[in-house]
């Protein structure tokens, strides 16, 4: 199953009571890669090794958020929700369950992304966002690093951040290269 992408308020709440989808190039001008495979599927595996290879994720663990899986769950589940940035890439392939990605666009205002199982989406060093659960309050995701894995959220603002200002640099240079292989 495909991506889906609309727009939300603060909160994530849907705007005007309803969704309206909008086409995954939404993505690419932010710079979010994504794919969609088949955990299911040996050819799957054959993809993510190709993709681990060509983008150097050399390091992968999983996390499993859900009740009674993830420790002090609903603190975590509040600190993803807040928003934030890394230092480095985010790279999250969906093996079960499914959750949001809520990102800025060029406008400041939320894109959700909602990520089930088979898809994969590579969030920009730099980018503000924020992750929550969808309905089924699940989600399995692997992880993947280039290199060791560092996972130090920085919480909005960080507008000084270096990465922070190359990311909306590139951003406001239309795109000059963000989002190069998204399929």
């Amino acid at each position: 199953m495909a991506l889906q992408v609309w727009m939300v308020g603060e909160n994530g709440e849907d705007l005007k009571n309803h969704r309206e989808l909008l086409p995954l190039s939404k993505l690419q001008e932010i710079g979010v890669l994504y794919w969609h495979l088949d955990p299911k599927k040996s050819e799957s595996e054959e993809e993510l090794a190709k993709i681990r290879k060509d983008r150097g994720y050399n390091y992968m663990d999983y996390l499993d958020i859900c009740p009674g899986k993830l420790a002090n769950f609903e603190e975590k589940l509040k600190n993803f929700f807040t928003e934030h940035m890394h230092a480095d890439e985010e790279i999250r392939y969906c093996l079960e369950g499914g959750g949001y990605f809520d990102v800025r666009d060029k406008d400041d205002k939320w894109v959700r992304i909602w990520i089930k199982e088979g898809g994969m989406i590579v969030l920009p060093a730099g980018i503000y966002h924020r992750f929550t659960l969808d309905a089924a309050n699940h989600v399995k995701l692997m992880r993947l690093f280039l290199g060791e894995p560092v996972w130090t959220a920085h919480n909005r603002p960080q507008e000084d951040h270096p990465v922070r200002q190359e990311y909306v640099k590139r951003l406001m240079d239309d795109n000059a290269g963000l989002a190069l292989a998204a399929h």
